[in-house]
């Protein structure tokens, strides 16, 4: 085996070493030939072996050339928010339905769109009016029925964060008291669900300009009914509209036997009375009615 031989290099300036280097016996003539980075190994045996040079380390100066290469090659926060063009050409729009594959296609429909632009989604009453605080969008796409709370009684609270949102209900209740409801809360537009592919677009740009649009099928009925108001109201006496407006306005069976001065049992039997008129059942659609019946601001 061969065995190396170690050549020592005592201490002296560039020049120097750079003299003695070329003044070598078979060194080449060139000032490249050797520098004081280079560590040298020759086989003691004469055979030919590839020297090795140890690589010198990169200069401060070309460390910090390359991270401001790579600094500037990586977007900026606001690089990467403005990744849609010019936002000032876009309505941005944000959607509240509590089911996921429902706002997923009204995504798809309302990006395919120019001018309209899908900026953020809630799934509750409470998301939504973090979101439209948020972003304040031109458009808020709201389903009527969600968790949370009434999406009904919610429609003054997020005009009032938002006071230039356009609000259009999309919604699967079809009975024209709803539509009326939203509309009396500040709603410029009520579409059906099963509406929602021929006329969901159309209602958008409508509410954009500041105009109303109801779905065809419920104007045709708003217009050939009266209003609720003028009826028999579905059968429910003077005493069971009392109690229903009360109820819409969040006051519990306790409280309403109080200031009806009637016994609980009494105000339990109107109640249930009213959920059998009306159909509904539950608080929430029972303040709907209510409003559509102008019961309740």
């Amino acid at each position: 085996m061969a065995r190396l031989q170690h050549v020592h290099v005592e201490a002296m300036d560039p020049d120097s070493f750079r003299q003695r280097a070329r003044a070598a016996p078979g060194a080449p003539n060139n000032s490249s030939a050797l520098t004081t980075s280079d560590a040298i190994s020759r086989p003691s045996d004469g055979s030919s072996h590839e020297m090795t040079r140890r690589p010198s380390a990169i200069p401060p100066e070309r460390q910090r050339t390359d991270t401001a290469r790579q600094r500037r090659s990586q977007p900026t926060a606001a690089q990467s928010v403005e990744h849609s063009g010019d936002r000032g050409t876009h309505t941005r729009v944000v959607l509240a339905d509590d089911h996921v594959l429902v706002r997923r296609g009204l995504r798809m429909l309302i990006d395919a769109q120019e001018g309209l632009e899908v900026v953020a989604e809630a799934g509750d009453v409470c998301e939504t009016l973090r979101m439209v605080r948020v972003w304040k969008p031109g458009v808020l796409l709201l389903d009527l029925i969600m968790p949370g709370g009434s999406s009904l009684t919610a429609i003054p609270k997020l005009l009032a964060a938002s006071p230039r949102t356009a609000i259009v209900v999309l919604t699967m209740e079809n009975d024209p008291g709803f539509a009326r409801a939203a509309l009396r809360a500040g709603a410029l537009a009520f579409v059906l669900k099963e509406d929602a592919a021929t006329e969901l677009l159309e209602a958008v740009r409508t509410a954009v300009e500041g105009h109303r649009y109801l779905s065809p099928q419920l104007g045709a009925r708003i217009a050939a009914e009266p209003d609720a108001s003028a009826q028999s109201r579905d059968g429910l006496t003077n005493r069971e509209c009392e109690v229903l407006g009360l109820l819409a306005l969040g006051h519990t069976s306790a409280e309403i036997a109080h200031r009806l001065t009637l016994s609980l049992r009494t105000i339990e039997g109107h109640r249930s009375r009213i959920q059998r008129k009306v159909r509904r059942k539950s608080r929430a659609d029972l303040t709907i009615y209510a409003r559509s019946l102008g019961l309740v601001d």
